[in-house]
């Protein structure tokens, strides 16, 4: 079994996306000074197939458990992953994302940054099925199998303007 960090961060509802963008602009800026090779900022809606599969690669969604999943339900299709009908569970798929995507030297990928989920996941009549309880804040849960301490140095960035939930460093 291998070493992870794992990081939780969020944002109230009222932060707008704009203010996400400027934020992460500003850790894309040290990120680049700390050597990462590339460096990108996306502000995107996951409003189609192709968005909601590069969601996919962004995360696995957020947990959901209601009994109403459980049993013959139909979700809306794109708005839930990994339906378990028998236990009542799923992953709620993000509408929107704010992230920051970095490329270091061997030009492996690590996101960071922060998701909108919907409040309800919805069958295909548009009736509620499940609530992901997060209130309409962003959202982003991930955890990077890597060492390397420039990532702390990023996430301390998302702690010192307050929007670092959880941390835990199994390197440390």
């Amino acid at each position: 079994m291998g070493l992870s960090y794992h990081f939780t961060f969020s944002a109230p509802a009222e932060t707008t996306a704009e203010e996400l963008v400027k934020f992460l602009k500003r850790v894309e800026r040290q990120a680049k000074k700390l050597g990462f090779v590339e460096t990108m900022v996306l502000n995107a809606p996951f409003d189609t197939p192709e968005r909601k599969q590069f969601a996919r690669r962004l995360t696995t969604g957020y947990p959901v458990e209601d009994e109403r999943l459980k049993g013959v339900v139909i979700p809306r299709e794109g708005t839930i992953w990994h339906h378990g009908s028998e236990g009542g569970t799923g992953r709620a798929v993000p509408e929107s994302g704010v992230v920051l995507l970095l490329i270091d030297e061997r030009g492996t990928e690590s996101v960071f940054g922060f998701l909108k989920f919907p409040a309800e996941v919805k069958d295909v009549n548009g009736n509620p099925i499940a609530s992901t309880d997060l209130g309409g804040r962003w959202f982003f849960r991930s955890f990077l199998d890597n060492p390397d301490p420039r990532f702390r140095q990023i996430v301390k960035r998302f702690s010192e303007a307050g929007y670092l939930e959880s941390e835990e460093d199994e390197f440390a």
